[in-house]
């Protein structure tokens, strides 16, 4: 299986060990990235990067592959998917997609001329175990019919200090960070209550990450915490100071389509970190955390716990066991066709409600939906050239 990567950053560099370890005739024919942060991950394996070409076009063109992976900065993936997919190659992209509506719009009309199955996206909590069994509890008939949900994705100080650090501070080029980091829980909810959002508000900016609680100004000179986890290309030393955009907490209420509603909820500064949610149907509720690495289902009418069950943390994953999942289905996907857990029109229409989410919190108005999924949809069904 010859793969060819552009952007070897650190993601790609440690998706490489994982994809290694579950496919041993993975190798990796060559890569483009002027300066490879995550290089190191592969050479301390023993895993070549292969050879080294200046553009995508010259890699397409250089390497006859089966796969191209995508771990460029989040603003360059629509150029870098549209080589992969006009070459005839099968792609792999981090997450997220693209970082605007209109750059959604001309995924989908890539997808309406190439195929969808053509495109594989790195939503990896789809494939973690936790998740597999909530949908199993939900496929059984547990929790009935999906009334709300409250979720919430929470991270610790050093890895919201990488936030300020890292090329991601930068809306222009990640997205903001509901899209950069959320996008895969927000997927993972949207699947859950199996409908379009209709119209979504939300509120955040940034409080903690400001020169005001700068610990050096209580007297607190150790700032090891905050500098733990390395940045990458167009890095920074700066935290409480940086010249970042995101937001360092932000909340977001979505209605969607079929009537259920979620409760969403993100900070950057949470020591005691959590991942979880509280999914409420008519018959029953299911409560899961992928941090803490538990799933509780409960029958409403009883209070009778259908299942009790906790998650050991895997060696190998960064994200709860769900990683080599989704290497073994990436190659599945190459090899056989084998079909996904979770498609790209998922992902974008995860990452358009990110987006929307973000344009309500700037603008301070509730947000309705409907023109973006027409336009999106228009884009889904043009027409095939000729």
């Amino acid at each position: 299986m010859k793969v060819g990567i552009v952007g070897l950053g650190y993601r790609l560099g440690y998706l490489a060990q994982v994809f290694t370890q579950v496919h041993p005739d993975f190798r990796i024919a060559g890569y483009v990235d002027p300066a490879p942060a995550g290089m190191g991950l592969l050479t301390d394996k023993g895993i070549s990067p292969g050879t080294r070409y200046d553009s995508v076009e010259a890699l397409l063109a250089g390497e006859s592959l089966d796969l191209l992976m995508v771990g460029s900065p989040n603003f360059l993936h629509l150029g870098h998917i549209r080589a992969g997919l006009e070459a005839g190659v099968k792609v792999f992209s981090e997450k997220p997609v693209v970082t605007t509506a209109e750059d959604s719009f001309e995924i989908a009309r890539l997808l309406a001329r190439h195929g969808a199955d053509n495109l594989l996206i790195g939503l990896v909590l789809r494939y973690a175990p936790l998740y597999a069994d909530l949908r199993a509890a939900q496929a059984r008939g547990d929790l009935g019919e999906v009334v709300s949900i409250e979720a919430s994705e929470h991270i610790p100080p050093y890895h919201g200090a990488f936030f300020m650090r890292d090329w991601r501070r930068y809306d222009r080029w990640a997205g903001g960070f509901m899209l950069e980091k959320c996008c895969h829980d927000i997927d993972l909810y949207n699947g859950v209550i199996g409908a379009r959002p209709e119209r979504v508000s939300s509120f955040g900016g940034r409080r903690t990450f400001v020169p005001a609680n700068d610990p050096r100004e209580r007297g607190i000179n150790d700032m090891d915490v905050y500098t733990r986890k390395p940045s990458g290309w167009n890095g920074s030393d700066k935290v409480f100071d940086s010249d970042a955009e995101i937001i360092d907490y932000q909340v977001a209420i979505v209605e969607y389509a079929n009537g259920a509603a979620l409760n969403f909820h993100t900070n950057l500064n949470v020591p005691d970190d959590f991942r979880r949610f509280a999914v409420i149907g008519t018959r029953g509720m299911a409560e899961g955390d992928f941090v803490r690495g538990f799933l509780n289902v409960t029958d409403s009418h009883t209070a009778r716990p259908i299942e009790r069950k906790n998650y050991e943390a895997s060696a190998l994953s960064h994200h709860y066991g769900a990683d080599e999942e989704m290497a073994r289905g990436v190659v599945a996907s190459v090899l056989t066709g084998a079909r996904q857990p979770v498609s790209v029109i998922d992902a974008l229409e995860a990452g358009l409600l990110a987006m929307t989410m973000d344009e309500a919190r700037a603008t301070r108005k509730v947000i309705e939906m409907a023109r973006i999924w027409d336009q999106f949809d228009t884009a889904l069904l043009s027409k095939v050239p000729a």
